[in-house]
């Protein structure tokens, strides 16, 4: 059965096998007789292209369906994307200097985070897929390149000086730079850690505070967001339990994009949770522990959807967005198949992925 192009997709088309979704859920059925409405889930999905049974419909040759296929995957990766891979390479060479006992190449970090920035009309937090890569992506890199993109957006939604909004990226960006000193097996353990691997993981911010520090063209608050993002308003965290305001505004930004991207993705100890209910997991841990401005400002500005925007509920249903109440932005009013299913009413359920249609 040929494999076309979502964009040669007819409605009456017929299936010819599962199509799944990024994350491995299946999103149509093979056999299903495509509607409208299935070609614009489809595109919204960003499927590039499907198996499909139509009358008088040829197989192409290998050569063609290759090409087709391939061409269709080189234009899923957006201008983000292919900079947000580059962001990682250099990362990742930097943290190899660190390990070699080098220094910090500050101008190509910088040079490399500008240039990601520069696409940033593109980046939505809620909705940003982190490109595909040859193996399995290194979760330190990849948590840490998503957390200068969103602490620079925060920094943007929060009203800092456009002075502050590079360096918080950076801060976001080198956060963790510190797990390059802990003990590799402590960090990649899949069990509990016993109290002392613990103890060790969390010398991570005093680590990277120690490897940041002086470096004359990182200004102060890019070092203390790397010693206090797990530092807490109520004096809870670590490694130096201060509070409240003796806690860099830089490392409280940090905070909100550190805890959002690891909720959100996938570790060895645990599965990404949705980005709904982390969303409602900052909002309670707010109270006290995170900066409570901060967190209202990121929970309003990611959920601010226009109507048409895809989700899938966690019973497996598609719907898209048709009403938000501020009040309850994380349990918008969602349209199935006509039928309005209120969020805020229905707790057993909630929004396990989003998608645009942009």
């Amino acid at each position: 059965m040929p494999i076309i192009p979502i964009t040669q997709v007819q409605t009456g088309d017929r299936l010819g096998s599962d199509v799944q979704t990024a994350l491995g859920s299946v999103l149509l059925q093979e056999g299903r007789i495509l509607s409208d409405r299935d070609r614009e889930i489809l595109q919204a999905f960003l499927i590039p292209s499907v198996e499909i049974i139509r009358s008088g419909l040829e197989e192409p040759s290998v050569e063609e369906s290759t090409g087709e296929v391939a061409a269709a995957v080189e234009t899923k990766l957006t201008s983000l994307q292919q900079e947000f891979l580059l962001m990682e390479k250099v990362l990742q060479r930097a943290i190899s200097m660190v390990n070699s006992g080098q220094k910090i190449p500050v101008l190509e970090l910088r040079n490399g985070l500008t240039a990601l920035i520069a696409h940033m009309d593109e980046y939505n937090v809620l909705t940003f897929s982190a490109p595909p890569t040859a193996g399995e992506p290194d979760v330190l890199i990849r948590n840490s390149v998503l957390c200068a993109l969103t602490s620079y957006q925060l920094s943007k939604w929060n009203k800092f000086p456009e002075k502050d909004w590079l360096p918080i990226a950076m801060a976001g960006l080198l956060h963790d730079i510190g797990n390059v000193k802990v003990d590799q097996a402590i960090f990649n353990k899949p069990s509990k850690l016993t109290s002392e691997e613990l103890q060790e993981m969390r010398q991570h911010p005093v680590y990277g505070f120690k490897l940041l520090e002086g470096i004359a063209s990182f200004n102060q608050g890019i070092w203390l967001a790397a010693l206090q993002h797990h530092e807490r308003i109520d004096g809870s965290g670590y490694p130096m339990k201060v509070k409240g305001e003796k806690i860099h505004p830089y490392a409280k930004i940090v905070a909100i994009a550190d805890m959002y991207h690891a909720m959100t993705s996938n570790r060895n100890y645990r599965k990404a949770e949705s980005p709904y209910l982390v969303l409602e997991e900052l909002y309670a841990g707010s109270f006290g522990k995170l900066d409570p401005l901060y967190v209202q400002t990121f929970i309003e500005r990611t959920t601010q959807f226009h109507n048409g925007v895809f989700v899938k509920l966690n019973d497996g249903r598609i719907g898209e967005i048709v009403f938000t109440d501020r009040q309850y932005p994380t349990r918008p009013m969602i349209s199935i198949n006509g039928q309005i299913v209120n969020l805020g009413l229905n707790r057993q359920w909630y929004i396990c992925e989003v998608f645009s249609t942009k």
